[in-house]
């Protein structure tokens, strides 16, 4: 018989709203919120917040920092290590559902699924496809190609490099073949691949409306890295679900998000990385170093016209808290609050009940009878969000506590 475990005097933020209650989950899913509720084991929540387990919606758990010298030293194999790694850091800070948006491969959502390693709930885009020439084209003007592992073709990973109607229908394809929860694309240049630019559009509508056709007919989605203006707009006009990113929104742009009904990861986190790598030393080409330079404050920006329009906003960080032992996913939210006009609670929903929306997660992301028992408990209250991964006092996934 399965033990009902109640979470007692704390604040319990269900996913919309928060308050004083006692939240009861029993095996696998919760069972009640509300007062004066019973277990067979009490977890005292006294001067602690109550939460829905934590989402990112843009995560690279194959990877492992900036530093492409030393990628370019490390054996094959090591990124499924790091993954393993990287996938336990984000369980300690109650993040027990991800996306990846390229890198992990169907093994590793297996591994998890067997219980082979410890990771949160995972969808997986295993490969982004670009444009030759686009985001995801790692050639260099030697000849040569940057040493990503994340972004490396190899039996699990579909090659992401594609080209006209054809070449992206096949292209999208194989990545679902391949075990792909979702589609990502690349839409736009980006900050740390060589020789294109952020601004710059990529993919011709043709090209987007045979991808988005195609992963509709596979009953999924398609996201897209998308940085620059024109390159969002193209997209949300093909009928993407969400923009990864958004660093140079403009009117029209929102208008079309709300008209669409898509979402903003804004990854507000990931610029801010990029920066501070360059700045402790690592070897960043001083071309990506400067248009991370460049993006910081049009990306700010664009993030609060896109909170004050009402856009849907998904947390989502692009991994930087892998760089550093004390960096954190959780971050994030600070940031979203300090460069907009969200409230706390506002970036608790863009944390937990939003994303589960957007990956269509339908039993998680909320503390209700009937869904998943993934619940974290943070010391402290919900309005501050310093140092919330130091806050972290337990985590349960499917009901059962792995911190």
């Amino acid at each position: 018989m399965a033990i009902r475990t109640v979470f007692k005097n704390g604040t319990v933020f269900d996913g919309t709203a928060a308050g004083i209650a006692d939240l009861v989950i029993e095996g696998r899913h919760v069972v009640d919120v509300g007062t004066d509720l019973d277990g067979d084991h009490v977890v005292d929540c006294s001067g602690k917040s109550v939460l829905p387990g934590l989402f990112d919606c843009h995560v690279h758990v194959m990877t492992r920092d900036f530093n492409l010298a030393r990628a370019e030293q490390q054996a094959f194999s090591l990124q499924y290590y790091e993954a393993k790694r990287n996938l336990s850091l984000l369980l300690d800070q109650g993040i027990t559902s991800a996306r990846d948006a390229a890198g992990a491969d169907l093994g590793v959502k297996q591994a998890i699924a067997q219980e082979l390693i410890e990771g949160p709930r995972l969808q997986i885009a295993i490969s982004m496809l670009s444009q030759t020439g686009g985001h995801g084209d790692v050639h260099l003007p030697s000849g040569g190609h940057r040493s990503i592992p994340m972004m490396t073709a190899h039996p699990g990973r579909p090659n992401p490099i594609v080209d006209g109607p054809d070449g992206v229908r096949r292209g999208v394809r194989e990545v679902l073949r391949a075990g792909a929860d979702a589609v990502k694309i690349a839409t736009t240049g980006g900050v740390m691949s060589p020789g294109d630019n952020p601004r710059h559009a990529q993919f011709r509508a043709d090209e987007l409306a045979v991808i988005v056709a195609e992963a509709a007919a596979a009953d999924t989605y398609v996201f897209a890295h998308a940085q620059g203006t024109e390159g969002i707009k193209a997209a949300l006009r093909a009928g993407v679900r969400s923009i990864e990113h958004g660093y140079y929104l403009d009117d029209e742009a929102v208008d079309l998000m709300l008209e669409r009904g898509a979402w903003l990861v804004p990854t507000l986190s990931a610029t801010r990385a990029i920066i501070d790598a360059a700045d402790s030393g690592i070897p960043i080409p001083e071309e990506n170093a400067n248009l991370a330079r460049e993006a910081v404050e049009a990306h700010q920006a664009s993030f609060a016209l896109a909170v004050q329009a009402g856009v849907k906003i998904a947390m989502g960080t692009d991994s930087p808290p892998y760089w550093s032992p004390t960096a954190s996913n959780l971050r994030e939210l600070a940031l979203m609050v300090n460069s907009s006009s969200m409230s706390a609670l506002d970036a608790w929903r863009a944390t937990t009940s939003s994303p589960a929306e957007l990956l269509r997660f339908d039993t998680a992301g909320k503390l209700a009878a009937g869904k998943l028992a993934d619940v974290v408990v943070i010391a402290g209250s919900l309005s501050d969000l310093d140092d919330l991964r130091g806050r972290v006092r337990q985590v349960w996934l499917d009901g059962t506590q792995v911190r």
